[in-house]
């Protein structure tokens, strides 16, 4: 269970939950001072840090502004006196707030995609987030590639029904820099899709990336190729097909049990050497 709030701390929640650790500090641990991981875990702790600091700020901020905006709420519009242009600056901190705290989240999770990679190979997945399926592979998709991470751990699926869903934009903050989706009304695609891993099947050539569009705004419309859509299919008809293979494997294994129980008794009557008279 992860044990830091999400509405309180999703910086320390975030890495919680990709690596399993209560404290971000701890994925340095254990590593020499020059060691990749070392350096990445330092990154993941320190963006992690800063996106729970600026979240508790703007969760100050919005609260502050809510209690002086409580008389008006309930019609004293004569205490409010004085206090002309309240929201003039209130606004723009928390705007400005919201901004930061959006860079930082980005900057974090580009961080945790970065130590993603460079976990070795047999640590980079753990079996409780087994991908929810194989997708058929493309010549791209060869093993080597440094950014398969990218599209394990059920990603790649859950990337493709984001786009099949409608309306999944790769944009670009223009005031920051940094990569970001959204859905059809323009908020964070829930399931989450990460960029790195639409970057991975544009460039496999499951997803098209309308280019014609701007990358600031609208954003550029992501689509399913008719490769996408096949390996959309795969996936979402291969898993009732494994299962049922199980369930006939173990099926069969529970019969021939059975059969076998049935039989041992009549062979040992069989084998059993009559009484002597």
């Amino acid at each position: 269970m992860n044990p830091h709030d999400m509405a309180k701390r999703p910086g320390a929640h975030l890495v919680a939950e990709e690596f399993g650790v209560e404290d971000p500090w701890a994925l340095s641990d254990g590593h020499p001072p020059r060691d990749p991981l070392y350096l990445v875990g330092r990154t993941v702790a320190e963006a992690a840090r800063d996106v729970d600091e600026l979240h508790g700020e703007l969760t100050h901020a919005a609260q502050s502004a809510i209690e002086l905006l409580e008389p008006v709420g309930r019609g004293d519009h004569a205490s409010m006196r004085g206090w002309y242009g309240i929201l003039r600056t209130t606004g723009p901190q928390i705007e400005l707030l919201v901004a930061r705290r959006g860079a930082a989240y980005e900057q974090l999770t580009r961080a945790v995609s970065t130590y993603h990679r460079l976990l070795p190979k047999a640590d980079a997945e753990p079996a409780s987030k087994a991908p929810r399926q194989s997708l058929r592979l493309t010549p791209e998709q060869a093993p080597g590639r440094d950014d398969d991470w990218a599209i394990s751990g059920g990603r790649q699926l859950g990337a493709l029904e984001a786009v099949e869903a409608g309306g999944l934009r790769f944009h670009q903050s223009a005031a920051y820099g940094y990569i970001y989706l959204s859905d059809g009304p323009g908020k964070r695609p829930n399931p989450e899709a990460w960029p790195e891993t639409v970057r991975r099947l544009v460039a496999d050539g499951l997803l098209d990336q309308d280019t014609s569009e701007g990358l600031y705004r609208p954003g550029q419309l992501l689509s399913l190729t008719p490769q996408g859509e096949a390996a959309l299919r795969d996936a979402r008809t291969a898993t009732p097909r494994v299962s049922a293979a199980l369930s006939r494997s173990n099926t069969a294994a529970i019969s021939g049990v059975v059969a076998d129980s049935a039989v041992a008794p009549a062979t040992s009557a069989a084998t059993e050497p009559s009484p002597s008279r």
